[in-house]
């Protein structure tokens, strides 16, 4: 008796993607199930999702890893591949994650990842809550969960680590400058909202002293002085992320 193939279940969380989801849906043919949770859209998300023969969930999620747990809920898959609407699967990473699966040697697998911020292709220096250059996003159904946060939720694995797959997900993370500086201006928000929730937001010197430090992870440890000024530009957001955080939750009302 011939051995039944592991299913592999792509999920996706998106808001108002109409735009960016077809060139997203088209590189994942090596799926047998497409999940996409529809959080508070209002364009035609739904829509364009079931063209393309996924499963929609719609509804409003104001926690991150909440709405990413109910993705990973309602697939039916052995195997969960998660994706955002702004990155693309290359062909090379397809075949490995296919190959990954048959293998049956591990559960959860390391991907890299290509960031872009417009046609540039800015591989030094992410970090430090602003990128990241390889993402936990393959994994047995049940080995891995979300943990309760708005923004960059925690989450946990379990079992066997296997190694970076070959090939990228290729991450078109920001349009322009005017993008980078939109979304660290959203995510400090939310940030702050979590550490309001917490009772805990810390303290300015602390924050105030994570400028420094996590500057030089980005733009010396992670090399971003190879990027010129658009490493200059990552490693600063992701040295304000913190300091901008804590002075919203301070500060500003919820």
């Amino acid at each position: 008796m011939t051995e039944a193939k592991p299913r592999i279940s792509v999920v996706m969380c998106a808001h108002n993607e109409q735009e960016r989801l077809p060139s997203c849906l088209e590189k994942v043919s090596f799926a047998d199930e497409i999940i996409v949770v529809c959080d508070k859209c209002t364009d035609q998300t739904e829509e364009v999702a079931q063209k393309y023969g996924a499963k929609t969930v719609v509804g409003s999620w104001d926690i991150e890893g909440a709405r990413r747990n109910r993705a990973i809920e309602e697939a039916t898959g052995d195997w969960i591949f998660e994706l955002d609407a702004d990155e693309h699967v290359s062909e090379e990473l397809a075949i490995s994650i296919r190959a990954a699966v048959r293998s049956d040697a591990f559960d959860l697998y390391v991907v890299p990842v290509d960031n872009y911020v417009g046609k540039r292709l800015v591989r030094y220096g992410w970090g430090a809550s602003f990128g990241t250059s390889a993402v936990w996003r393959l994994f047995r159904k049940g080995h891995k969960n979300w943990g309760s946060q708005r923004v960059h939720p925690s989450f946990d694995m379990q079992g066997r680590k296997g190694p970076k797959l070959n090939g990228a997900l290729l991450h078109f993370v920001d349009r322009n400058i005017s993008d980078m500086i939109c979304r660290l201006d959203s995510y400090s928000t939310a940030r702050a909202a979590d550490l309001r929730e917490s009772g805990d937001i810390g303290t300015f010197a602390n924050n105030f002293r994570r400028i420094f430090s996590r500057f030089y992870r980005c733009f010396v440890a992670r090399k971003g002085y190879k990027e010129g000024g658009m490493g200059f530009l990552i490693a600063l957001f992701g040295a304000l992320f913190p300091i901008l955080s804590y002075l919203k939750a301070r500060y500003e009302d919820s």
